[in-house]
């Protein structure tokens, strides 16, 4: 590549940033962080009917949350902006007159009225209106109209829009990185509008001027762009430019049934649809998930490594990026997948980090901050991560560390608390009363010993043991548990469920 690679995502602020988009921001990051080049960020704010408040810091605290931080922003200058295009408005102006001058564009006054009649006329002849080369002459525009009635009308205020003036039959061809050699023949296409009469572009105009100004040299964006690539190429040609290089990623599918992901798919399984929450819509950040995870999920999204490999830090991912694997065809959206991603990534934390996480859930549930050390804490995290996938789990996963059960499963009660039980695990108290020190592995060998010396069986004693500690049969090792309460809360918890649990059966 001759020129520094420069990439651009380009969103509207219209809401929050769908998961769709933090892809195809994710991919144009990797490509230019793998050929040292940049990656931008550009608001495209044209349509200002549309603008909703705090989009745009949306965007930006999104891509910061993830670490793919852009190099120029609205809040990053560099040496190409503005990056808003409200902000940028004398520089489409300039492009549009030179259109015009060049015959490439033209002036437009028709009505929507006008426009909807058309329509429907067509549609009872069973035809589709298009406005192209076939009727254009015939209509309220400046192909029809003398020099002398388009200046007054544009002096008297009149509302137009300016049109490109697709030229007859031109077949445009041009070369996707993903999908490879395309062709489309013009004349079906319709005049598209490049600009209102209020003095803003169309998107059209605007990221064609804004992309060769920029000097980006490769549009990597969604395929439902592919319909506007030929128009898009023969804008450049229109002005004169080389045009970058563009690739169309596959779109993101539906867990299930057909068609792309939408926010009613998320609302409907349960599952965000947002990196972060927006409103009443949760978002990735807020459902616990770490942005390693999502990094990781969505790369994995419509590209492949070519290897079994599945778990890439964000690093891995600029070493092995590469256009050139990613699918044509439209990558299924998997929200149990998501969730194993997020599992291993929890493994993979230092427990210092999980602390710290935790510690905030704990108050919650009225545990003193200072009542536990973080080694303590550390060690609780330790047996009870494996078994879980968000930080907010740990507290349904391992509460009776900090709180007694005081209510206990009623269906392991009836299954394992049997008429000689209580008898059974007050003498194991008194045994275990007695073991010194108490770790884990003295505990066990003494529970062992009292367990052959009695003639017992290891179900009809360590069921009811883990009943009266954790309140339920679930857990990691028992010894491991009784060792971090402690002594004195391991043996009061065992005379507590004897007093209660057997008054109730």
């Amino acid at each position: 590549m001759k020129n520094k690679v420069r990439v651009r995502f380009a969103p509207s602020p219209t809401g929050p940033l769908h998961i769709g988009g933090v892809r195809t921001a994710l991919f144009n990051y990797l490509f230019a962080r793998k050929h040292g080049g940049d990656f931008v960020l550009r608001i495209e704010d044209t349509d200002q009917s549309r603008f909703v408040p705090g989009a745009e810091q949306y965007i930006a605290e999104a891509l910061d949350w993830l670490g793919i931080t852009p190099d120029e922003s609205p809040q990053k200058h560099g040496d190409f902006g503005p990056y808003r295009q409200s902000e940028r408005q004398a520089m489409y102006k300039e492009h549009i007159d030179r259109l015009i001058d060049t015959g490439w564009a033209y002036y437009a006054f028709d009505s929507e009225e006008e426009l909807t009649q058309m329509r429907e006329s067509h549609e009872k002849n069973g035809e589709t209106f298009i406005y192209n080369w076939e009727n254009r002459t015939q209509l309220n525009n400046s192909l029809s109209l003398s020099p002398e009635e388009v200046t007054d009308l544009i002096t008297s205020g009149a509302p137009y829009v300016i049109r490109f003036m697709w030229p007859l039959d031109t077949v445009v061809q041009f070369n996707d990185l993903i999908r490879g050699r395309i062709q489309i023949h013009g004349n079906t296409l319709d005049d598209k509008v490049l600009y209102k009469s209020d003095g803003m572009p169309t998107y059209h105009l605007a990221n064609i001027v804004d992309d060769h100004l920029m000097e980006i040299t490769h549009v990597i964006r969604g395929e439902e762009w592919l319909p506007s690539l030929a128009l898009h190429c023969q804008l450049y040609k229109a002005f004169g430019w080389d045009a970058p290089e563009f690739a169309h990623l596959p779109l993101i599918l539906k867990p299930v049934g057909k068609g792309k992901l939408s926010k009613r798919d998320g609302e409907k399984l349960g599952f965000p649809i947002f990196p972060l929450q927006w409103n009443d819509s949760s978002g990735y950040r807020e459902a616990g998930y770490f942005p390693e995870a999502v990094i990781n999920f969505l790369a994995l999204l419509g590209w492949n490594p070519g290897t079994e490999q599945e778990l890439f830090s964000l690093e891995d991912l600029v070493g092995v990026f590469d256009l050139g694997r990613v699918q044509k065809s439209g990558a299924r959206f998997d929200p149990d997948k998501n969730v194993w991603f997020n599992h291993q990534y929890l493994q993979l934390k230092p427990l210092r980090e999980l602390v710290r996480l935790f510690r905030p859930i704990l108050s919650e549930q009225g545990v003193a901050e200072k009542e536990f050390s973080d080694r303590h804490l550390e060690s609780v995290v330790s047996l009870i991560r494996e078994r879980a996938s968000f930080v907010h789990e740990f507290w349904d996963l391992g509460s009776y560390f900090f709180h007694a059960p005081r209510i206990f499963d009623e269906k392991a009660v009836r299954k394992q608390w049997k008429s000689e039980t209580p008898e059974r695990i007050s003498a194991l108290a008194d045994v275990l009363q007695e073991v010194e020190p108490f770790t884990a592995e003295n505990s066990e060998n003494s529970v062992k010993t009292w367990i052959a010396d009695n003639a017992l069986g290891f179900g009809q004693v360590m069921p009811p043991l883990r009943l009266s500690i954790v309140g339920a049969l679930k857990g990691p090792q028992l010894f491991e548990i009784m060792e971090l309460i402690g002594q004195e809360e391991t043996v009061s918890r065992m005379r507590y469920a004897v007093a209660n649990i057997d008054s109730k059966s």
